[in-house]
């Protein structure tokens, strides 16, 4: 007999379980936003390249060490829904414009996640480009607004080719206001709209 794949929903997928993704998820949770954090389209194994450091110095790094070990504190005492072994696999934006429908989902080994908003950090920006080619998307000055407008974020990657600590705990703060924002507004329109 096959066990049918897991299905769940949540309000924010959260693309990459490093840095970035736990400081989006610590941020999305101060704000009462509900969030997976899966890990990236990477492949994982003893055949990956090890990670590097991006040409961030090492007082830089040091710095990053500490408030990572202090977002996976925050991340265990919150019980926040982080996964580092669960990968996605496939991204896929369903075809309704239903405000209060879910408006993503992404397949993983384990089942499948669907969320109105998803974070994409660093580590999945091939995936991001797919995805915003697959809706008719490309790259222009305009493109953050876009995103948002989907419910798509990217945390971790700026002007800079390395972001400081700094520039991604605020551009965390950020995508967690917007996506906070968002919410009210669906859920607003939730209550206008009868059952």
């Amino acid at each position: 007999m096959v066990t049918p794949a897991l299905a769940e929903t949540t309000t924010t997928i959260v693309i990459g379980s490093g840095f970035s993704g736990l400081a989006v998820a610590a941020e999305l949770n101060r704000q009462g936003i509900d969030a997976i954090v899966v890990d990236s389209f990477r492949p994982s194994g003893p055949g990956s390249p090890a990670p590097n450091t991006g040409g961030i110095s090492l007082d830089a790094l040091s710095e990053r060490t500490n408030i990572l070990r202090l977002l996976e504190h925050y991340a265990l005492r919150h019980e926040l829904d982080i996964r580092p072994g669960t990968s996605p696999l496939q991204l896929n934006r369903l075809g309704t414009d239903a405000p209060t429908e879910r408006q993503w989902t992404v397949l993983t080994a384990d089942g499948t996640l669907s969320a109105h908003s998803v974070v994409f950090t660093r580590g999945a920006l091939n995936q991001l480009r797919r995805v915003l080619h697959s809706v008719g998307l490309s790259t222009s000055h305009e493109l953050a607004s876009v995103m948002h407008s989907l419910g798509l974020y990217l945390v971790g990657v700026g002007d800079l080719v390395v972001p400081t600590t700094h520039e991604i705990l605020h551009q965390a703060k950020r995508a967690g206001a917007s996506i906070s924002a968002r919410m009210a507004a669906r859920n607003s329109i939730a209550v206008l709209i009868p059952a």
